[in-house]
Formats: structure tokens, sequence, C-alpha cells
């Protein structure tokens, strides 16, 4: 894939927390990792009440992206739904459930990421 314009990587990381926010995840946060790292531009991280609602989660921002053109590179941990990462290239979206949220703790592990409020990457 190309590489993308950093309005075409907010609108992805806007689709992506629209896909969450549509199947009710919880305390959706993004850290902007640009400056820190060259794995990606945007971690998104958000998390779910229950293996289901996980899993549904991760079906929906896979779909959404997809829809708009946007592939997803790979999945990792779905089956387990403990900590599921979709790989989207500049964006990165970790979907836990709440005890390994609170274990792995990405926010303090990227803490020289800025975080950003959702409202930053929808359009305006």
């Amino acid at each position: 894939m190309e590489n993308l314009s950093l309005e075409q990587i907010k609108e992805m990381a806007a689709k992506a927390i629209e896909a969450l926010e549509e199947k009710k995840a919880e305390d959706i946060r993004i850290i902007d990792i640009s400056d820190v790292s060259v794995i990606a531009d945007y971690f998104i991280i958000a998390n779910g009440s229950n293996r289901n609602q996980i899993q549904a989660l991760s079906d929906a921002v896979e779909e959404k992206l997809g829809k708009a053109g946007y592939p997803m590179k790979q999945i990792e941990g779905y089956n387990t739904a403990n900590w599921v990462l979709l790989d989207f290239g500049d964006i990165m979206v970790h979907i836990f459930d709440k005890e390994n949220r609170l274990f792995y703790d990405l926010e303090r592990i990227w803490h020289d990421g800025k975080q950003i409020l959702p409202e930053a990457v929808k359009s305006e």
C-alpha cells in the first residue's frame, strides 16, 4: 500500500473510533506515537466487557476500515479475546478486557507519545 497522508491516517483513526463507539467500547484512548516510533502513527486503545463484545468490537473496526479501503494487515489475539491487536499499518487498534488493559498499561508504556482526544482525529 502507498504511503498515506496525515489526513488519510486521521480519517482511518476516526473510522476506527466510530466503529468502537457504535459497539459501546469503554475508555477509548488515542496515543500519537508518530514522534517516538516508526511502527505506527496512532495507537487506539479501548476495552470491552467480555469476550463476545471484544470480538464484536474487532469485527466492527475491521469491517468499517475495510469498506473505506483500509485493509487490515494482521490481527492477533482474536480467539482468546483478552487483548486483540488490529494492525492497519499507520494505526494499531488494541482492544482489551479490563484486567489485561490494567496489567499491560499501554498508556504508561507509551507515555512518550501524546495522548489526544478522539475528537482531535474526527473530521471538523
